[in-house]
């Protein structure tokens, strides 16, 4: 709430303070490339900090349709929850390099949103026309407290309507499948290897099989980062039983999972496994976010359009990353 409260106050203040429609003005000729009017490069870049808000934004949009499309790129920018992820793996499997393999993945993900904006454009928006971008630039003003609290307000009111119960019950099922045991054990006091919870990971596993990391320790992590990405650390400390405050014993942990799931080649499986968290659906509060601003159908072909560019790419880049 705290991280919502503060980007949808940076978004009031960009409002009021007259800044929006510069912006748009300056990005409209290069958005126009995918489709999208100037005023859509703002929800893009707030997104870089939290996809939730990104997607909140794109009500500024008038035309319905460039609404659709600027709410289903928003996923493919890469968020600050995303971040904890990358740091942990890069500086346990690129060492030095790690802080060079970090920028590589936000450059990917502006990629990402160029060139799926650019397939979107092309197929389900062929008939999408470029209107003439008209605004009336107001001067720069001084935004007022009244107005930035109220517009902060009435936006986390409607994030918390519509996120917090699916987050509840998503969390709810979680911790559901990992007390759950699969044969011997009770309830509440089982590994979580014999869980119901490893179980289903383990049939989701071989999907991943293709893309390098089809261990069901590391696809388990995933299906948690669904909830939030920050959690994908914890799912690996609670999966290998990490005690707290040894971050290197799960290091080893991840390098002997990558090895033994890529057939030797850790660091092509690394990189897919990246690419994929990028690339992925990023939690279950954009999903209501989304379904909040352009409704249940959109935002199931956005989970769908998600997963599938995200698993193709992880794939790509695992048996590019072997062949070289």
């Amino acid at each position: 709430v705290p991280l919502m409260a503060m980007m949808f106050a940076l978004l009031a203040l960009l409002e009021d303070s007259g800044y929006m429609a510069r912006a748009a003005v300056v990005t409209d000729r290069l958005m126009r490339a995918i489709g999208l009017p100037g005023k859509a490069f703002l929800p893009l870049v707030v997104g870089f900090g939290c996809n939730v808000p990104a997607v909140s934004a794109t009500r500024i949009l008038s035309n319905s349709r460039q609404r659709v499309l600027t709410a289903l790129l928003v996923p493919f920018t890469s968020c600050s929850a995303r971040l904890t992820v990358y740091m942990l793996v890069t500086t346990t499997f690129f060492g030095a390099n790690a802080g060079t393999v970090v920028f590589a993945l936000y450059v990917t993900s502006i990629l990402f949103v160029i060139g799926v904006g650019l397939a979107l454009r092309h197929t389900l928006w062929r008939t999408m026309g470029a209107e003439p971008l008209i605004l009336d630039l107001p001067p720069y003003q001084r935004p007022t407290l009244a107005i930035t609290a109220g517009v902060t307000w009435v936006r986390l009111k409607g994030f918390l309507k519509t996120a917090s119960g699916i987050i509840v019950a998503t969390v709810c099922a979680v911790w559901l499948l990992q007390s759950i045991p699969v044969g011997l054990g009770t309830f509440g006091q089982v590994p979580v290897g014999d869980s119901l919870y490893a179980s289903l990971a383990r049939l989701v596993a071989p999907i991943f099989a293709p893309a390098g990391f089809g261990a069901w320790e590391l696809v388990s992590a995933l299906v948690v980062g669904f909830v939030a990405k920050e959690a994908v650390l914890s799912s690996w400390a609670q999966t290998f039983a990490i005690a707290d405050g040894d971050p290197g014993h799960l290091g080893g942990h991840l390098i002997d999972s990558f090895a033994a799931a890529s057939g030797g080649h850790p660091l092509p499986a690394v990189a897919a496994f990246l690419v994929f968290v990028l690339a992925y659906t990023p939690c279950v509060a954009t999903l209501a976010a989304q379904q909040r601003e352009i409704g249940g159908r959109w935002t199931l072909f956005g989970l769908g359009l998600n997963l599938s560019v995200a698993w193709l790419a992880a794939v790509v880049v695992f048996n590019v990353g072997c062949l070289l």
